[in-house]
């Protein structure tokens, strides 16, 4: 009995959340390392799955950088990067779409698995229209985003189902790819998210890289440019506060960064006060 209560605070704990966010679209962004543990996965997943059952309206955007790099590996082709970035000619495009499209029809076919509604949405659906990179003459086929067609992903949510979006962009038929943070962020900011999440394989933001008590729970967009600065922002986190910035400005209402390897991670920081992650703000 008193474990049946137990639940039942929980879930009443989580009534106010569920109350203020039903009817919200919340964005989150999964991908890298973090894509291929089964059971993270899967954790995340059942919390999409559980949003959209209580009204709210999530968008998945997925990376997979792990399965870029088997899919080049497996036609010959070496990786170079630039800046974090994957150098990117003609013929390796479409290799990344395609393993991006088999990542995508992945994570479609586990939502359904778990009880779920998605439709995926890749580079043959429009979504993303691209451009190229500032660095394009580096890069290759490396785009940013330009434009997100909303009305692409908007008649996903009148079926109740989850949108699964691939972060491959296209501008008259030439593909492009793209960081998936940054579509992530272009999608917040287009479809007016109440949140961006952004699901990594560490804590947040740490005061001290060395110390993992050291995480900043809240920061502000002024707080975060000051870290920055100083460097105590790490370079692999730079692009993803970089996606959270961009989004607060262009009218999210709160970003997250946070550990997808704790059971339930997204749940944990949308349904509780303390969160597990870092939260920026404006």
């Amino acid at each position: 009995m008193e474990d049946s209560i137990r639940k039942a605070d929980i879930l009443i704990e989580a009534l106010p959340y569920i109350q203020a966010f039903r009817g919200k679209v919340i964005v989150a962004k999964y991908g890298g390392s973090a894509i291929d543990n089964p059971a993270s996965m899967k954790g995340i997943l059942q919390d999409l799955i559980f949003l959209a059952a209580v009204g709210i309206r999530p968008v998945l955007v997925h990376g997979g950088g792990p399965a870029i790099t088997k899919k080049l590996a497996q036609g010959g082709r070496q990786t170079a990067f630039v800046d974090g970035l994957r150098v990117t000619d003609q013929e390796t495009v479409h290799m990344v779409d395609q393993a991006l499209e088999e990542v995508n029809a992945r994570l479609v076919e586990q939502i359904r698995a778990l009880g779920g509604v998605a439709q995926g949405l890749v580079s043959k659906h429009g979504v993303v229209i691209a451009q190229p990179h500032a660095k394009s003459a580096q890069l290759g086929f490396v785009g940013s985003v330009k434009s997100i067609g909303v009305d692409a992903i908007k008649p996903v949510f009148t079926h109740h189902a989850i949108p699964v979006l691939s972060p491959v962009g296209s501008e008259n038929g030439q593909l492009y790819n793209i960081n998936a943070d940054d579509v992530a962020s272009d999608v917040a900011a287009a479809l007016k998210a109440e949140k961006l999440v952004l699901l990594t394989n560490v804590r947040g933001i740490l005061r001290d890289a060395n110390d993992k008590n050291s995480l900043i729970s809240t920061l502000s967009v002024d707080e975060a440019d000051i870290l920055l600065d100083r460097k105590v922002i790490g370079e692999g986190m730079i692009p993803k506060v970089a996606a959270c910035v961009h989004a607060l400005k262009h009218g999210v209402k709160k970003t997250h960064i946070i550990d997808a390897s704790l059971p339930h991670a997204l749940l944990l920081e949308i349904f509780t006060k303390q969160g597990i992650g870092t939260e920026i703000i404006h």
